[in-house]
């Protein structure tokens, strides 16, 4: 707790550029410059000799305060500004109206001169002849003032995604600002941007129905929200496409908006690989084929001559795939070389380059391939959002600095995900954390595959990336508050904010893609029934919230919100589903059709809800969702959607009595005796048997207890295909020191006895802690009773990471090693009943080991033993990995020995900074197969 306490006065104590830009904009007339009211709008004025993206931007204000007051506003490049109120927007040394007001006085624009894209907002009294009150927006450059106009857009709530989600703005009668004093902001990465790849069917099929391709109308659409988002980066789609040659007007209008062009990881010197698939002349190869490779090179630096860009160097291998076996560092070293002489015999020597390291070419770097220091190096994740490498203290003294290349989307081993958004945000923060803290700031990308699925995580990782420290860990839920309130209105903001990120962090722990039947345990801890009665609680919430809202924001919620929680919510259902299926036809349930029913229809459900998406607004978003998701059997994506296999009996004639209990796939009569999981004075949770029919005729039973306090809900009744029964105990009655009770069913003629096992121990209470229960303590990480922290170091709640509740980690994130005997832990007090041999399982987030030497490491002790010391990167096989980020945790095992039953502390040691603790279960014995683990065991305060 302290701990916590300490971060959240960390935060109090931000300094001033840490903060949100101050409120501009109230909706009266009551404030310092009037924008509209009583049916006029204070004009805009510009300089014509502006940058043409300045303008353009200005137009797109007009237009906006258009949609809120319905009043467009007169904007002028010509006259001199005149009136009671006006607007004046400018770029320092390209307007001749903000320099003068800065040449006369009356601007001090000192806060953001000479800075990158930095803007600057303030109201002024009288600050030229026949103008009594004024905003100015400056920007430092082109993009500062782009930013500047969009900044107040979004304050009159105009949403990024007005276009792209059909979000609406609310109307306001009036809109006025106040800034005194300059309300000033600026980027931390440079870089800031998106790739579209991965994009087939979905977004391909929709550009080409709706704009003939990936043409400079398209991209029109794109330029816009990515500059409203405050991106100013783009790897345009090229599965099927070449940016620059498709359509000349790509690149010029590129330019103009503002928007710098990069090509992807693969595509060197701003060439399509789709350039050379089209007309390449010979292999590519560099050691065969350099001299061609070289002119199509600088083919791709002549068209973009003209345009701001970043340079992708290197070359892997045709396609996105590694090199021959026969390419090597010197090889490597002389393409770069000859790329960098090519850029500066075309273009000079001042334009930034970037190498990235994507998967095999960080290998190539490790082993001792170098690039000049001017150029940015591109570090990697692993495709699943786990950050590969980050500068070394070293590294970070080079000029060309370092980016990140994430993602929200891919296409590849173990499997591709590329349907919904699957990445919860405390995931981003916690990895983008640690890029801002080793300063990989340079360039910040992320794949974000069609775009329109991932708008929630992209949104906020352009905004982590315009200013990291302005979000903290414990504000991830006070941002996906302010943008639910900025889409749907106050009103319903905190549920839509859980809602959202719940369905993110449900999909997190397991990708709808590698969903199975089997992926979560049908018989054990109910698995499969809390993870579909968490899906089905934010559904019905959602669908709530729908009704709720305003008819005309209805479409965009059902893109933003509805339809990837109703999607996502149905394919685990209709897993779930099959699985049940599959245990009601192993045990002869007469059920089992009817599951084999109700899969078939939840499949029939998933195209409804894609076909619904697809006829918003009058089809406007037609083969947005066309990407399938159902049917793999092996990495790539099905052709088709294809259902879980399901099974249907033929059963008995008559009626046929089985009987199944909790915890068990076999039922009576192949299984006997039978015996329920215990009941528990700590957990006091009641457990369930099903009486079933394997036959067609209904039959009649009864059900009494044997003991007086032990209680069933249903005692008689009769089954058609299943009756489900709970058990519990009224254990006020129950002696102290039982052990076990008995239930005997009655039906056909038969008795079938069940054995009921308890726990209610003789002896004193445990005290504070968590207590064993069916040979477990299963604890999640939040829940420690000491954080202990050495000088200058902290334990932090990353709120909400991970498959269960939370992570904790520790800061600061680029802090050197420590050994147990520093003392950064979390102790844990437990009481056990067990004694012997036990395991400690420890479920962390799948962090790679992301700087070079030994892998990422923790400790961990009962009582006083010497704690065992873990290396998470022991084990660098490539199945460890698979299995570590198709679960999205790691998962390790120590084996300990408890002497004596009672209180102990389990002592966690976390050894390095990146280090995320989900969770610990010290297992005696009693844990059984699941993909979660046991539910936390009882906690006595």
């Amino acid at each position: 707790m302290r701990a916590v306490l300490a971060l959240a006065l960390v935060c109090a104590l931000l300094p001033a550029w840490a903060q949100e830009p101050a409120r501009l904009v109230s909706f009266d007339a009551r404030g310092a410059v009037t924008l509209a009211a009583h049916g006029k709008a204070a004009p805009l004025y510009l300089d014509g000799a502006d940058h043409a993206g300045v303008l353009r931007a200005a137009r797109d204000l007009r237009e906006d305060v258009r949609r809120v007051t319905g009043l467009a506003p007169a904007l002028r490049t010509e006259d001199a500004p005149a009136g009671r109120d006006v607007v004046i927007v400018g770029t320092l040394g390209h307007s001749a109206l903000v320099d003068s007001l800065v040449a006369a006085g009356k601007l001090d624009v000192s806060a953001i001169r000479g800075k990158w894209e930095g803007w600057q907002a303030q109201t002024l009294t009288r600050p030229l002849p026949g103008v009594e009150r004024a905003l100015v927006i400056a920007g430092s450059d082109k993009r500062g003032t782009i930013y500047g106009i969009y900044e107040l857009s979004r304050q009159i709530g105009v949403s990024p995604w007005h276009w792209w989600a059909d979000v609406p703005a609310t109307r306001h009668a009036a809109l006025s600002v106040s800034a005194a004093r300059p309300v000033t902001d600026a980027p931390v990465v440079r870089y800031r941007g998106i790739f579209l790849n991965d994009e087939a069917p979905a977004l391909t099929g929709w550009a080409k129905e709706k704009f003939g391709g990936y043409n400079h109308r398209f991209y029109e659409k794109v330029f816009e929200l990515l500059l409203r988002l405050r991106g100013n980066y783009l790897w345009p789609a090229m599965w099927d496409a070449a940016f620059f040659a498709d359509d000349p007007l790509n690149g010029k209008l590129a330019d103009e908006y503002g928007i710098v062009m990069g090509t992807s990881h693969h595509e060197p010197m701003m060439r399509a690989h789709k350039e050379w698939q089209r007309g390449g002349q010979g292999p590519w190869d560099y050691s065969r084929n350099g001299g061609v490779l070289r002119e199509f090179w600088r083919g791709g630096l002549r068209a973009t001559r003209e345009y701001e860009k970043v340079i992708t160097l290197g070359m892997r291998g045709d396609g996105d795939e590694p090199m021959s076996r026969q390419a090597n560092v010197a090889l490597l070293e002389k393409i770069v070389a000859d790329q960098r002489a090519i850029i500066g015999q075309e273009l000079g020597e001042n334009v930034p380059q970037a190498w990235a390291l994507y998967k095999e070419v960080q290998e190539y770097y490790e082993q001792g391939m170098r690039v000049p220091e001017d150029v940015l190096l591109l570090w990697c994740d692993d495709n699943w959002g786990n950050l590969r490498r980050l500068p070394t203290p070293e590294e970070r003294g080079r000029a060309g600095g370092a980016g990140i290349y994430y993602h929200f989307d891919y296409v590849g081993g173990p499997r591709s995900y590329k349907w919904l958004n699957v990445t919860p945000l405390p995931k981003v923060w916690e990895q983008m954390h640690l890029a801002w803290r080793y300063d990989a700031t340079r360039m910040w990308i992320v794949n974000v595959g069609d775009l329109k699925p991932m708008e929630v995580p992209m949104e906020f990782f352009l905004d982590y990336a315009w200013n990291p420290a302005r979000w903290p860990a414990d504000r991830l839920q006070d941002w996906l508050r302010g943008w639910a309130t900025r889409e749907f209105g106050a009103a319903h903001a905190a549920d839509i904010a859980d809602i959202v990120a719940k369905y993110a962090k449900y999909n997190g722990r397991r990708r709808p893609e590698m969903l199975e039947p089997g992926t979560y345990s049908m018989v054990h801890y109910d698995e499969w029934e809390r993870v579909v009665a968490q899906f089905r609680a934010i559904a019905a919430r959602a669908e709530r919230v729908a009704g709720d809202l305003p008819r005309q924001r209805r479409a965009a919620f059902y893109q933003l919100v509805l339809h990837p929680v109703l999607a996502s919510a149905n394919v685990n259902e209709l897993h779930a589903t099959a699985a049940r299926n599959a245990l009601y036809a192993k045990q002869g349930r007469a059920g089992t059709n009817a599951l084999a029913a109700r899969a078939r229809a939840l499949f029939a459900q998933d195209a409804a809800l894609t076909r619904r998406y697809h006829a918003l607004n009058g089809g406007k978003w037609n083969r947005m969702m066309a990407q399938t998701h159902l049917g793999y059997t092996y990495w790539n994506q099905p052709p088709v959607n294809v259902m879980p296999p399901v099974s249907e009996v033929q059963p008995k004639a008559g009626a046929d009595l089985g009987i199944a209990v909790e915890g068990s796939e076999r039922a009576w009569p192949d299984s006997e005796p039978l015996a329920l999981p215990a009941l528990d004075l700590h957990e006091r949770r009641a457990r369930h048997l099903d009486i079933f029919n394997r036959g067609t005729r209904p039959f009649g039973f009864t059900l009494r207890a044997v003991e007086p306090w032990l209680v069933a809900d249903v005692t008689s009744g009769t089954v058609r295909a299943t009756q489900r029964i709970e058990v519990d105990a009224r254990w006020d009655e129950v002696p102290a020191g039982t052990t076990q009770g008995t239930l005997i069913v009655s039906a056909l003629g038969r008795d079938v006895s069940i054995r009921v096992p308890v726990h209610k121990p003789a002896g004193p209470a445990p005290g504070s802690g968590f207590v064993e229960t069916h040979g477990v303590v299963a604890m999640e990480a939040p829940h420690y009773a000491r954080a202990l922290a050495p000088a200058g170091r902290q334990w932090l709640q990353v709120p909400d990471h991970g498959r269960t509740l939370a992570g904790m980690t520790t800061l600061p994130a680029d802090a050197s090693a420590l050994a147990p005997t520093d003392g950064m832990r979390l102790e844990y007090d437990v009481h056990t009943y067990t004694t012997g041999a036990a395991t400690i399982d420890v479920t962390l987030a799948p962090t790679l080991d992301f700087q070079p030497g030994r892998g990422l490491r923790y400790a961990v002790a009962i009582d006083d033993e010497a704690p065992q010391i873990v290396e998470l990167h022991a084990d660098k096989s490539l199945a460890a990995w698979e299995r570590r980020v198709a679960d999205g945790a790691a998962t390790f095992s120590t084996r300990h020995r408890l002497a004596r039953p009672g209180a102990h502390v389990l002592k966690f040691w976390a050894l390095d900074a990146g280090v995320v603790l989900h969770r610990i279960v010290l297992d005696l014995g009693g844990q059984r197969p699941s993909y979660l683990g046991p539910p936390e065991s009882p906690r006595i305060p």
